[in-house]
C-alpha cells in the first residue's frame, strides 16, 4: 500500500483537489487498491470546513466528487504514517518541515516537482482561477504517478 498525503495551507482548495484527482486517476488505472490517499492543512484556519465551492465545482465538471471531505490539520505522526507527503507550494513545504521536523527519509516534496515545469501551484483562494489550479494539479498527479511507476512501486 502506497500512502500519500497532499498538503496545502487550509485543506479546502489545492490539497483536496490533489487528493481527489489522484484517487480518480488510480481508480481509472485499476490500481486504487494499492493506494491510500488523503490531504491535510498546515494551518488550523479551516479545520472542519468542507472543500471550497470553487474546488467542488471544478472537480464536479470532470465527474469527481469531494463528498464527505472536511479540512484536517497535518500532524507530526503523519511523517511515520505516509510514504509521500506532497505540498502545493514552498510556503507549505517550510510549514510541513516545521510540523514534522527533519525530512530524514526524503518523503516531502512539492507536487509540481514531479513535472517538467517545477513551481508552486497557484492558490485559487487568492487567484480565483480554479481551472489553472486543476491543470497544475492534474499534471502534478500524473507526473507523480509516472515517478512511482519508474520506481516500480506498483503493478
Amino acid at each position: 500500500m502506497i500512502k500519500i498525503l497532499f498538503v496545502c495551507h487550509g485543506n479546502i482548495c489545492r490539497s483536496p483537489m490533489a487528493e481527489f484527482v489522484m484517487k480518480d486517476i488510480v481508480k481509472k488505472e485499476g490500481i486504487a487498491d494499492q493506494f491510500y490517499i488523503a490531504s491535510a492543512a498546515t494551518s488550523t484556519e479551516e479545520i472542519g470546513n468542507p472543500v471550497h465551492h470553487g474546488t467542488r465545482n471544478k472537480l464536479a465538471q470532470v465527474g469527481i466528487s469531494t463528498a464527505g471531505k472536511y479540512a484536517v490539520q497535518m500532524k507530526r505522526s503523519d511523517y511515520q504514517e505516509y510514504d509521500y507527503i506532497i505540498g502545493m507550494d514552498s510556503w507549505n513545504y517550510r510549514n510541513m518541515l516545521r510540523i514534522v521536523g527533519k525530512d530524514q527519509k526524503k518523503k516531502i516534496s512539492l507536487l509540481l516537482d514531479h513535472t517538467d515545469h517545477p513551481r508552486d501551484v497557484a492558490d485559487p483562494w487568492y487567484t480565483g482561477d480554479f481551472e489553472k489550479t486543476y491543470e497544475d494539479v492534474l499534471a502534478g498527479c500524473q507526473g507523480f504517478l509516472a515517478y512511482l511507476q519508474q520506481l516500480g512501486k506498483f503493478l
